[in-house]
């Protein structure tokens, strides 16, 4: 939702009559706020926590407001995410010479945001374009064959975008059921999560890392063990689980669903995916130089990759037919949600600080934390990694997350991809598989559980469905611990 006028007026008034204070308030904070902290840049051993409380905000704001306040968090999550965005925008302005502040603005709006969204917003329109028509029967087979898909899918167009194309398939192979509510709720641990595990494209903290430089088959290899086995072990509980229900079931209800062959549509939608492949290997791969944007170095072969994205959403929406888009129910609201609603704009403003107070190790306010993940010797503590990076994404948005982790590891991609490639396996795995601990844990699981009861899915509530997760995930994540990050 966009600011009305008067918003605005109200915002720039007070912003007037309040700078004089604040301004007084941050440069006389002491150890909080030290006046020199970015006499010649961000100096993250030179910040206090302070500087991280618009982060830890906004990212609560977004897990507290929908479940606590949803009338308000509809209407108002653009002002609150704007709010937050603008408060550390300020804190920089005015503690900073201003061309300092303006450029790590920048660099984060150009060099993360703007690649992050266009990526996920030309798989969501390409995903949305793709239609699985007919009707199958959920017997335990087809749904363990069904979501086995899904998984394998997520990697590929996302999990946003396989979720989108699988969930109505999944759900009407088992409108029949009696006991359909847990084939929902294993859909979310797979499809929505673990699947995404194995590319940049399948789920956005493994594309930030891409941006940060680290190799684009990098995840496909290093996590494909941790992958299947978890992939694994989840799909058998499923199966066992789905068998025993449907033997208790006895006589199906009536199908709601007329029968009809499986028919997958999709026109040029198909061949736009390869494309959005290939636009992410070029821009690994070659190097056209580089251009400066703003005052921003920026390499002319990732501007390239985003223009691309923009090319293959706009012949997505030209080509796609507006009967498939129907089918899918395909609207803007979830990317709206990350885009226009400025949420991740915040999220990257926020984060910036964060960054720089990690980047000072043990230097820095964040040394309690780090010592958490550190073992004996200095040497990484990568069970640690594991649990925190997703335990905070379960509740938090994983990507900032896994930006915060891959930073407390040190932040050089070199380093990770080769002598820290167990401890960065870690992070990648923590926050892409926890993510289905909560319904909040990643936009895929609340865009499912948002489908799901309108077909007549009684989906468990917020709580019920952390005890699904708990009874399902934690043992599996306690075996990845045991099995992969001992060391």
């Amino acid at each position: 939702m966009k600011l009305q006028s008067r918003d605005i007026g109200f915002l720039y008034a007070n912003l007037r009559m309040r700078s004089r204070l604040l301004r007084s308030v941050l440069l006389a904070g002491g150890m909080l706020f030290p006046a020199s902290a970015f006499a010649a840049d961000l100096d993250g051993s030179r910040l206090g926590l302070v500087w991280a409380l618009p982060f830890a905000g906004i990212l609560l704001s977004i897990a507290i407001f929908p479940l606590l306040a949803p009338g308000i968090w509809e209407h108002h999550h653009g002002k609150i995410a704007a709010f937050w965005g603008a408060l550390i925008a300020a804190m920089l302005l005015l503690t900073t010479d201003p061309a300092i502040a303006a450029h790590a603005l920048l660099h984060t709006a150009l060099h993360e945001y703007m690649p992050f969204i266009l990526l996920l917003l030309a798989l969501f329109t390409v995903a949305g374009g793709i239609v699985v028509a007919g009707n199958l029967h959920g017997s335990p087979a087809m749904n363990t064959l069904l979501l086995a898909i899904g998984t394998g899918l997520a990697s590929l167009i996302g999990t946003t975008g396989a979720s989108m194309v699988m969930i109505r398939p999944m759900i009407r192979a088992n409108d029949n059921r009696r006991h359909n509510v847990h084939v929902v709720v294993f859909f979310i641990f797979l499809v929505a999560n673990i699947g995404g595990s194995l590319t940049p494209l399948g789920d956005p903290p493994l594309f930030l890392g891409f941006l940060r430089g680290i190799d684009l088959f990098w995840t496909t290899k290093h996590l494909f063990p941790e992958t299947l086995f978890t992939a694994g072990v989840v799909l058998a509980a499923f199966f066992v689980l789905d068998t025993l229900l449907y033997r208790r079931e006895g006589v199906k209800r009536t199908d709601p669903t007329p029968d009809k062959p499986l028919r997958i549509t999709g026109g040029l939608n198909f061949v736009l995916i390869l494309v959005i492949i290939g636009a992410i290997l070029m821009s690994a791969t070659v190097d056209l130089g580089t251009v400066t944007v703003l005052g921003v170095p920026m390499a002319l072969q990732g501007l390239a990759r985003d223009a691309i994205m923009v090319v293959v959403t706009v012949i997505s929406l030209k080509t796609t037919p507006k009967t498939s888009h129907e089918a899918n129910g395909f609207s803007w609201g979830p990317i709206r949600e990350v885009a226009v609603a400025a949420l991740f704009a915040g999220i990257f403003a926020t984060i910036i600080p964060v960054l720089a107070m990690l980047r000072a190790g043990s230097a820095g306010p964040f040394a309690p934390l780090i010592a958490l993940v550190t073992g004996p010797g200095g040497s990484p503590n990568n069970a640690a990694y594991f649990w925190l990076t997703g335990g905070l994404s379960s509740f938090l948005d994983n990507a900032p997350t896994y930006l915060v982790f891959f930073q407390m590891a040190g932040g050089d991609p070199g380093y990770l991809m080769r002598e820290g490639a167990l401890t960065l396996t870690a992070i990648s795995a923590g926050a892409v598989v926890m993510g289905e601990h909560t319904y909040i844990g990643d936009a895929p699981d609340f865009m499912v559980y948002a489908l799901a009861p309108p077909a007549g899915v009684k989906m468990p509530s917020f709580f019920g469905y952390m005890l699904w997760s708990g009874c399902v995930l934690i043992p599996t994540f306690v075996l990845v611990t045991l099995i992969f990050f001992r060391g």
